[in-house]
């Protein structure tokens, strides 16, 4: 059993063979794999090609799902739960959804203009982009299903109590105006055929496919240098465990970035292979999907700084503890 999850893991999650492959074409053209322009070169073009064609995979299958979850039955749905049960309803929700903070704005302006409680749209717009499906899948290629799960489920834990502390401090005030007083059109769902969903999946890869290709391009050469010319020991030094605040460090790094879990994987799994500590990595992944400043910038035409500033305040304080957390069991789960 052990042997068949390693070939799983390793080669078709993580396309081992696809780097076998291109280290092999790589040494064709006359350069050494083992060199740092020869395994720039080979990370560069089997990472992009990994990502892309998980991406591709993924999205179609969760575009499938969510053809099942427009706005207007996600709203039904989280309109039947109260309290603490309607914020674990949203943060499950959210994992259906698109994969950057970008894309999962507007639908928590229109959660929010319909009349949900505001803090089970938080909990919604805080788990969208930590903890989507590709999130899980990407991770276990990289870090294995344990890192993987823990995640997700860390995550999803920062998303149920981001939101109910957000509800119990009754900030509905700190909503702006032109959305508090929006009213929502339920349109009863079209009754879509299986090949219709398909179609509509498809759309959604192509579409998906091209917003993040530059993203995944600077992520996998920013990844590719980190890996091959940036000093092991300063990696170590700066986020390895010397240094104790290399979490608060890698957190903050990652937020004026934009970019979603695809384009943060390959820093990542360079980082790590450079000596980073595991949760360093983790909370700059989540620090880039998460907080980045242009969904910040989108985020504060719906509410006033107030909110905005408890709201990053939470998802930060979050992070960092997620961080410090898989700090600490890392020798366990790796």
């Amino acid at each position: 059993m052990q042997t068949a999850w390693d070939f799983f893991q390793n080669e078709v999650l993580g396309m081992k063979w696809l780097n076998r492959l291109v280290g092999s074409v790589v040494e064709a053209c006359g350069l050494d794999a083992a060199s740092r322009v020869g395994g720039s070169i080979q990370f560069f073009i089997y990472d992009t090609i990994k990502i892309m064609v998980l991406l591709g995979v993924l999205i179609l299958v969760i575009s499938y799902i969510q053809s099942y979850f427009p706005p207007g039955r996600t709203k039904k749905i989280l309109g039947r739960f109260h309290g603490l049960g309607a914020n674990c309803a949203a943060a499950l929700l959210g994992t259906v959804t698109p994969f950057c903070s970008c894309s999962s704005i507007p639908l928590f302006i229109g959660f929010t203009g319909a009349g949900l409680p505001l803090g089970v749209t938080f909990s919604f717009l805080i788990s969208s982009p930590m903890v989507d499906l590709g999130s899980l899948v990407l991770l276990m290629s990289i870090f294995g299903w344990r890192v993987a799960v823990v995640y997700v489920a860390l995550g999803l834990v920062v998303a149920v109590l981001g939101g109910t502390l957000i509800e119990t401090l009754h900030l509905e005030q700190q909503v702006e105006e032109f959305i508090r007083n929006g009213h929502a059109i339920d349109v009863p769902q079209e009754q879509l055929r299986i090949q219709d969903r398909i179609r509509y999946a498809w759309q959604q890869v192509v579409s998906t496919a091209r917003k993040v290709f530059p993203y995944v391009l600077v992520g996998v050469g920013v990844g590719a240098v980190i890996h091959n010319w940036i000093p092991e020991e300063f990696i170590v030094k700066m986020l390895g465990t010397g240094n104790p605040f290399g979490v608060i460090i890698a957190a903050a790094a990652g937020i004026p970035m934009y970019a979603d879990i695809f384009g943060t994987i390959p820093i990542a799994e360079a980082l790590l292979a450079k000596g980073a500590q595991l949760g360093v990595v983790l909370a700059f992944m989540m620090g880039v999907t998460t907080l980045s400043l242009p969904s910040m910038i989108m985020l504060r035409k719906a509410v006033k700084p107030r909110l905005l500033g408890i709201f990053v305040g939470i998802c930060t304080v979050g992070i960092i503890l997620v961080g410090y957390f898989f700090n600490v069991i890392q020798p366990f789960i790796l």
